[in-house]
């Protein structure tokens, strides 16, 4: 009876120990699941956050550069080309505008010459890199004691200034050649308009190349027939008397007949903008 006995505890000892041995075995390939399953969300969430972090940082960047790129409310960027004199223009050296310049309201050009004075308004909508450029070249006085180098009277009915090197000291072989050390494109032309350079126009003198505006500009005492390939700058509101007595006395013809430089000499003795 006794090893009847002592066969039947061994045999329920050891199926306790398969038992035990099983449920160790499952709960180990238990553990080992969720271990793989941990690590994979693991990998997942660390995969997430990095892609997070780097988008979020990415847009950040992106907003930084964008708001970098973005000129403030008012203005609006300009490209300022630098001239070497390369070209052959006389160059003086007055550094380049700022880079954002306003694109409203309106600005006074004032120029107090030996015969009188000439106000022009100047509408920085229109043609904001234009008064921008002029702003900056009048703050370096730039065009003081300089003399309006050319007039045309037959044709093209215009007198133009702005060129450095026509001083006040006498005519020199390269009146009309003479502009600051930077160019910029053009802008506001009139291409539908009809005359398109009526009397009482400042616009912009310019080479037969684009982008090649500087400092020389014209004013228009009689509608003129031009290309609409010049800046308009603004519109002259006092002072047309002075230009149209220049005209009068007409040109010696030096570029040919009705164009030279004017036989009644006007000196630009200051221009000055002014915001309005």
């Amino acid at each position: 009876m006794s090893s009847i006995k002592d066969r039947q505890r061994a045999a329920a000892r050891a199926r306790l120990e398969k038992e035990m041995a099983e449920r160790a075995a499952s709960a180990r390939k238990r553990r080992q699941r969720q271990a793989i399953i941990g690590s994979t969300l693991g990998v997942l969430v660390i995969a997430g956050a990095a892609f997070w972090i780097i988008n979020v940082l990415g847009d950040d960047d992106k907003k930084d550069t964008n708001t970098a790129a973005a000129p403030p409310a008012g203005t609006v960027a300009c490209t300022w080309i630098p001239e070497d004199g390369s070209s052959g223009a006389k160059v003086k050296d007055v550094g380049t505008p700022p880079p954002n310049v306003p694109n409203v309201g309106k600005a006074t050009l004032t120029m107090d010459t030996n015969l009188g004075t000439i106000v022009a308004d100047v509408d920085q909508s229109k043609a904001p890199c234009t008064a921008g450029a002029f702003t900056h070249l009048a703050s370096k006085q730039f065009w003081n004691d300089t003399k309006c180098h050319r007039l045309t009277t037959e044709g093209i009915k215009v007198l133009q200034c702005g060129d450095p090197t026509a001083t006040g000291k006498g005519w020199r072989e390269s009146d009309g050649s003479g502009g600051p050390s930077f160019r910029y494109a053009e802008e506001n032309l009139p291409v539908n308009a009809k005359p398109p350079y009526p009397k009482g126009t400042i616009a912009m003198a310019k080479t037969s190349a684009p982008s090649s505006t500087g400092s020389q500009f014209f004013i228009v005492y009689e509608d003129t027939e031009l290309s609409p390939d010049y800046t308009v700058l603004g519109t002259v509101t006092k002072g047309m008397d002075v230009v149209e007595a220049v005209a009068k006395a007409g040109s010696d013809n030096s570029n040919g007949q009705g164009d030279g430089h004017p036989k009644k000499e006007i000196v630009i003795k200051q221009l000055t903008m002014a915001g309005a």
